[in-house]
């Protein structure tokens, strides 16, 4: 089973490169491992502190490791953070990220490159976070006795961990200290294949964003445009998000809009004017001044890395992703206590499951359920009954980083 696990890795490989001829992601992915040992090597040849290394997959996993690194950084200022990601979606937003002292991609999972990298890192202890299991890095760890643990880790009963052809997989998992487990469901599903050193701390991320609604940016634009008007915020949203949000403009002309769409590049943007160019002016957030905005319908964010403190000026948020496959982080907005909406493809994050029963949030397929849930928040009551259950699921549950910290020892 190594071998083959090392095999599909060596075709993953080619077929990214492949890709990368016509894929701008793929030859970001690519050309950020070139030469990537000798830029580490270069980074690290004068550290001399103990080092801490954290692996997040993307973008949101990073949301889920932060907490946890600047809780870090602030109680061990001597340590060192190493910050690695696998996808250029995480890397490119965050390589100048203050929190970390050496940020860089994840080579490839190779018995070869990870004996190379946990040597020239040598840390002392790592973190993998949610559900990243890069098995010959594990391994590595492992035989170096480096304690090693999974934060916010969640686990699905459709995993190959819990399969009949799954024994190969489920003996990796002993490479994991320990396991700091979002829920109850995964502990058990862990018990039931002989894990046991297991703790439900919960979701890191709501740490993060608790924090962001205490100390939140602001942006004089984004005051000028809603001017406390009524304003819907579509964050992270794809074309099918937005052709039904489109679709239901008639229902929307009490709001003002914000689009903060997951692409930003400018032929998207342009399709984005003109679907929404029937409900007003559309203007975008990098070209607004005091003078255009005022007479604005609708503001496109054609920028990176505000979306978190955008939550701050709406009444009604809708998260894309749901018509795909899955939903965006949804967290960012309720703990600012909005009602959200989001599309049918979101059973694999408990976050929404949790706020869909406690009604903070909505579940829709199609343009008719978003105008009939658009109605139902328009009735004072249940749009101050579903604001107030989002922000009290964020405060409930904020504390897994304390948690995890006090189990944990860093010398």
């Amino acid at each position: 089973m190594k071998l083959i696990y090392n095999l599909s890795l060596f075709f993953y490989y080619l077929a990214i490169k492949l890709a990368s001829i016509f894929n701008a992601k793929a030859k970001l992915w690519i050309n950020g491992r070139k030469h990537i040992f000798s830029k580490i090597e270069l980074a690290l040849h004068s550290n001399t502190s103990p080092l801490i290394w954290f692996h997040c997959a993307s973008l949101g996993e990073f949301e889920q490791g932060r907490p946890l690194i600047e809780k870090i950084k602030k109680e061990y200022p001597t340590h060192k953070i190493a910050l690695s990601f696998f996808s250029p979606s995480g890397y490119e937003i965050r390589k100048n990220y203050s929190g970390a002292d050496y940020i860089f991609y994840l080579p490839m999972d190779t018995p070869a490159n990870a004996k190379k990298l946990v040597t020239l890192l040598n840390p002392q202890l790592a973190f993998f976070v949610k559900y990243e299991f890069w098995f010959n890095y594990l391994n590595e760890l492992k035989s170096r006795t480096i304690p090693t643990y999974l934060v916010s880790g969640i686990f699905r009963e459709k995993q190959h961990f819990f399969k009949a052809y799954g024994n190969w997989f489920r003996k990796q998992l002993s490479c994991f200290t320990h396991f700091f487990l979002q829920d109850k469901t995964s502990e058990l599903l862990l018990n039931s294949i002989g894990y046991t050193n297991t703790t439900i701390t919960g979701d890191t991320r709501f740490d993060r964003v608790y924090e962001i609604s205490k100390n939140v940016t602001t942006y004089h634009i984004l005051e000028q445009f809603c001017k406390n008007i009524p304003t819907f915020i579509i964050g992270s949203s794809w074309p099918d998000d937005e052709q039904l949000i489109a679709q239901a403009s008639k229902s929307l002309t009490t709001y003002k809009l914000i689009i903060a769409p997951h692409e930003i590049d400018e032929q998207h943007i342009q399709i984005i004017e003109e679907k929404f160019s029937v409900y007003g002016n559309c203007i975008r957030y990098t070209k607004a001044t005091d003078a255009t905005i005022k007479n604005a319908n609708v503001l496109i964010i054609d920028n990176m890395g505000m979306l978190s403190s955008l939550y701050q000026y709406g009444t009604i948020a809708y998260i894309g992703g749901g018509f795909g496959k899955g939903i965006h982080n949804i967290l960012e907005a309720a703990t600012f206590g909005l009602p959200i909406i989001f599309g049918p493809n979101y059973h694999k994050f408990l976050e929404a499951k949790e706020l869909i029963s406690q009604k903070g949030a909505f579940t829709i397929n199609d343009t008719n359920e978003l105008v009939s849930t658009l109605h139902y928040l328009s009735i004072q009551s249940n749009y101050e009954s579903a604001s107030a259950s989002s922000k009290k699921y964020i405060q409930s549950n904020i504390g897994a980083t304390n948690k995890i910290l006090s189990s944990i020892t860093i010398k």
